[in-house]
């Protein structure tokens, strides 16, 4: 496995809840970062919440947000992506710790602080499990053709066994 294994697909396939189950299922690992969670009213998708593994919370975007940064219907709040997002994805300085990073996109791309800690995270010693854009512009593709990045793409064929497999990847071998 490379340092850094992203996640990609179609929308909606299940890259986040394999985010989700995998940090769940590392119980024994530091793990930093953050994953995203769909802002639901009334059955239909509004916006998403950026929601740290240490707690805290944010909105990343939503349809009622007034913001120069758009994505669809969607308002960009840059404000929370740089106070909360952006401070989860530094390296902690412990190289076995993992960094979380869900996710790589649109909206993320538009924070010049975001872009610039998610290239410190990549190149850090640590390793990163992220979710990036399947059909991205120039950074996004950068990003994918990177040599120490390899891609998973999620599908509906193995989207049900993929968290198992990458807990497997990131435990760390029993001491003898």
């Amino acid at each position: 496995m490379k340092k850094n294994l992203l996640l990609t697909g179609n929308p909606g396939i299940g890259k986040s809840t394999i985010i989700k189950k995998v940090v769940s299922g590392l119980k024994g690992r530091e793990l930093k970062g953050f994953y995203t969670e769909e802002i639901r009213e009334g059955g239909v998708r509004k916006g998403f919440n950026i929601i740290t593994l240490d707690g805290k919370k944010g909105i990343l975007a939503h349809c009622r947000l007034k913001s120069p940064y758009r994505v669809g219907k969607y308002g960009v709040n840059i404000t929370d992506l740089e106070t909360i997002a952006v401070p989860a994805i530094q390296p902690s300085g412990n190289p076995e710790s993992i960094i979380i990073i869900d996710e790589i996109g649109k909206m993320e791309c538009f924070s010049k602080k975001f872009v610039e800690a998610l290239y410190y995270a990549l190149n850090s010693d640590n390793q990163v499990l992220g979710v990036i854009k399947k059909k991205g512009n120039g950074l996004v593709n950068a990003i994918k053709l990177r040599e120490d990045v390899e891609l998973v793409e999620v599908t509906l064929r193995n989207r049900d066994k993929l968290a198992y497999q990458i807990v497997g990847m990131f435990e760390l071998p029993s001491p003898m």
